[in-house]
């Protein structure tokens, strides 16, 4: 008996322990798919993707379409002679010919509990909204985005110190555990794909390098929230005094019962004042620097307590 003949199509470092997996799994995984080389570093050097360099260590023929309009990408496709295709992370839409080209067509490894996240951002948007869980689904692509029909999904909870690095490392190896048995439900014609439901759907928008600055009138549960969200990308950031100099916040704690006013420095223990709460700095760095302990960065500045660390006025 032939072996079940897949393809993986993905490309950052959240789609490698899933690849790895197949790759050890009781497959025939013959080609990999993945974004082409990016220009990156300060050398603006042409550089493989995570899931290129994985898949080439194993010695997996790799392929990187710009996209599926080139004359003879679909073909070429076509004539792998796939039984499944498992997606995860890729970066393209796939066009409904590489949807139904193999036997049991594609499956989507998302990182979020569908219906809620859909699209480009589904773990950084879970903590900012507050979400306690998310997980990972392995669903049935179709043309929608991110709307087919679901087979497996496990839960996985969000503390009050989760961050987006840490929850995105948290995701890739559940999804990596999931998917062996989820192929292995396909092979054997025992998986059961359900709809998802109409209600509770979301979009998670794709991340933008602006949504990290920080606005200290808001309260400080939703400031919380943005920091570990966006921690490590695209980061939370804060304008300080003088020349609006820019201050990146690593690590915090959200201080629900202190008061003072937005933006007000309170301590020496790099507390500030936010529109309800406040947000204690511990960890930040500052432009062209290293990371820090906060109150070392504080110790050499002319902050004082009662100064917004924005403007250099006493409040």
């Amino acid at each position: 008996m032939s072996k079940f003949r897949i393809a993986f199509m993905g490309t950052p470092d959240f789609a490698v322990p899933a690849l790895q997996s197949l790759i050890a799994g009781p497959f025939d995984l013959v080609c990999v798919y993945t974004q082409p080389p990016r220009p990156a570093g300060r050398g603006q050097q042409l550089q493989e993707s995570p899931v290129h360099r994985a898949a080439e260590e194993a010695g997996i023929e790799v392929r990187h379409p710009k996209n599926f309009k080139k004359e003879g990408d679909v073909e070429m496709f076509e004539d792998l002679n796939l039984d499944l295709a498992v997606v995860a992370a890729y970066g393209l839409i796939l066009p409904k010919s590489i949807l139904d080209a193999p036997k049991h067509g594609c499956v989507n490894i998302h990182a979020s509990l569908l219906p809620r996240w859909r699209g480009a951002a589904p773990i950084q948007r879970c903590i900012e909204a507050g979400d306690e869980q998310t997980g990972i689904c392995i669903m049935q692509m179709e043309e929608g985005l991110d709307t087919g029909p679901v087979m497996m999904r496990q839960v996985l909870p969000i503390s009050n110190f989760t961050t987006g690095g840490i929850l995105h490392d948290e995701l890739s190896d559940l999804a990596a555990q999931m998917i062996v048995p989820s192929v292995q439900l396909i092979q054997a014609g025992a998986a059961t794909f359900e709809p998802q439901p109409e209600d509770g759907v979301t979009y998670a928008k794709k991340l933008e390098k602006h949504e990290g600055k920080i606005d200290w009138s808001k309260n400080a549960r939703d400031i919380d929230l943005q920091i570990r969200a966006f921690t490590p990308w695209p980061g939370a950031w804060c304008e300080i005094h003088p020349n609006n100099t820019r201050l990146k916040v690593l690590e915090a704690e959200y201080i629900p019962d202190l008061k003072a006013p937005a933006g007000v420095l309170i301590d020496r223990d790099f507390t500030i004042g936010c529109g309800q709460g406040a947000i204690r700095l511990h960890r930040v760095q500052p432009a062209s620097r290293p990371a820090m302990h906060a109150r070392d960065f504080l110790n050499g500045t002319n902050f004082r307590t009662g100064m917004n660390i924005e403007t250099g006025q006493m409040a």
